[in-house]
């Protein structure tokens, strides 16, 4: 084909010889006489001259290009066979060891493919790079690098899937080269794989980069499941002051605890100036994924209302009880005060505390028509949200960074190490129970009793940065409202 090339490049040359040659006797044509028949002769001769030497300027730019055309093929197609050659002379050498050893004597490896976390093919027993190891699926680590042979630098890790290691990076040549790259981790929290050794003379591979922990999850107050409950309380017997209430029953596992026993006394009788209301028997402890039972209501005085009973701890995922409400005064004395409230019960494991009791009414009034100063009852402090599910989850710990390669034996750094991932936030804490409500004043001339205060809400969950620990409780779900004046 070239030496076609080079026909065609000889024909082409004679041709713009003779084309030159023709020029002069022919674009100049002389008239045979002073005559115009023999001007216009002379000039349609020249025309016709200057039209051939316009056209043979093209055709000899065509003929230009289709040589060079022509000579570009030839070439490649020389190449090509002499490539061809190369590549059977290279398969003929390397065909002992891969029949052997399954691994060539000169030549790279094969990278592996993506998403599968494959390995790099190793390189070639005496030349070749080791392969690039291929990415990791989710939850899948990235490939480790193929590693070289006598001469020749291993192979890169590929990178580690979602929350997986990347790969090693491959070994350095025995002889000369460097250590392959650790993968990087992958997304939440992946640990980045180690740096490859160099061997006799060569640079460590770096180690990859880990990646940052997920954030832990926010705490959830659990779905309650019960039946039945346990049975309440008695209620006090009558006297002077009147008696206290009875707790009431544990929960079975399953059951809501019973409501203790209201609290007695007989507040009609305006001779029994001292008598005062009974407190309000405790609400009894849930049973498992129950919750506390309800504190019964404190007695009604004459001149303090009786305080309400304690909400019932809650069992295991159940909601503490519910505080008892005070006691109401209905005495005409100026220092009479309605009873407190209950405090909430605390929550059980993962739920939230119970709702503080509200403070007694205070119906004191002068036997004359005016009114008389008397406060009304403090609400209950609601109950703290307990335990383990209602604390916000932990923060995953960021991915540890791969080690750096070790430098050659006799020449050659070792590899940087790769950076520690962030860790991730804990998550919130869930609230605790509300405030119970302050007593008040019927008649809007007695002040109220200060509201409960809000329960503990959940503590937050750990943030994990490498070996340290870093947490804050959850904000309690508020003070209960201060009673009317």
């Amino acid at each position: 084909m070239i030496a076609a090339a080079t026909d065609l490049a000889g024909i082409g040359s004679t041709i713009n010889s003779a084309t030159v040659a023709a020029a002069a006797p022919t674009v100049n044509v002389l008239a045979a006489g002073a005559d115009e028949v023999s001007a216009a002769i002379a000039a349609l001769f020249g025309a016709h001259a200057q039209q051939y030497q316009s056209m043979s300027a093209q055709a000899s730019a065509l003929h230009s290009q289709f040589v060079q055309t022509l000579n570009a093929a030839g070439n490649a197609y020389a190449g090509a066979e002499a490539a061809n050659v190369q590549q059977q002379l290279l398969n003929a050498i390397n065909a002992p060891t891969q029949v052997a050893l399954g691994r060539p004597l000169i030549g790279n490896g094969v990278d592996g493919a993506a998403g599968t976390g494959q390995a790099g093919g190793a390189g070639g027993l005496l030349y070749g790079n080791g392969g690039n190891g291929g990415s990791g699926g989710a939850g899948r680590a990235g490939g480790n690098g193929g590693a070289a042979g006598l001469i020749g630098n291993g192979g890169a890790g590929g990178y580690g899937g979602l929350g997986a290691s990347g790969g090693n990076g491959g070994a350095g040549g025995l002889l000369y080269g460097n250590g392959g790259a650790g993968g990087f981790g992958g997304l939440s929290g992946g640990s980045g794989g180690n740096g490859g050794s160099a061997g006799l003379w060569g640079t460590g591979g770096a180690g990859g980069a880990g990646s940052a922990g997920g954030n832990g999850n926010n705490g959830v107050n659990p779905v309650q499941s019960f039946t039945g409950s346990a049975t309440d309380g008695p209620a006090g017997a009558p006297g002077e002051p009147g008696g206290n209430g009875e707790p009431g029953h544990p929960g079975l596992p399953g059951q809501a605890g019973g409501n203790g026993g209201s609290g007695y006394s007989d507040a009609r009788d305006p001779e029994l100036l001292s008598n005062t209301g009974g407190n309000g028997g405790a609400g009894g402890a849930g049973g498992d994924n129950a919750p506390g039972g309800t504190g019964g209501p404190g007695g009604n005085g004459n001149l303090v209302g009786g305080t309400g009973g304690v909400g019932g701890d809650g069992g295991p995922g159940g909601t503490g009880g519910n505080g008892g409400d005070g006691g109401n005064v209905f005495y005409n004395f100026d220092v009479a005060s309605g009873g407190a409230g209950g405090n909430g019960g605390n929550g059980g494991a993962g739920a939230p505390g119970g709702t503080g009791g509200s403070g007694g009414l205070n119906y004191t009034a002068d036997p004359e028509g005016g009114a008389l100063q008397g406060p009304g009852g403090a609400g209950g402090r609601g109950g703290d949200a307990n335990g383990l599910l209602s604390a916000g989850g932990n923060g995953v710990a960021g991915g540890n960074g791969g080690a750096g390669g070790r430098g050659g034996l006799l020449f050659g750094d070792g590899g940087a190490g790769g950076g520690g991932g962030l860790g991730g936030a804990g998550g919130i804490g869930a609230a605790g129970g509300p405030g119970g409500a302050a007593g008040t004043a019927p008649d809007g001339v007695f002040r109220g009793g200060p509201g409960g205060g809000g329960g503990v809400g959940g503590r937050r969950g750990p943030r994990k940065t490498g070996s340290l620990l870093t947490e804050g409780g959850g904000a309690g779900k508020g003070k209960g409202e201060g009673g009317g004046g």
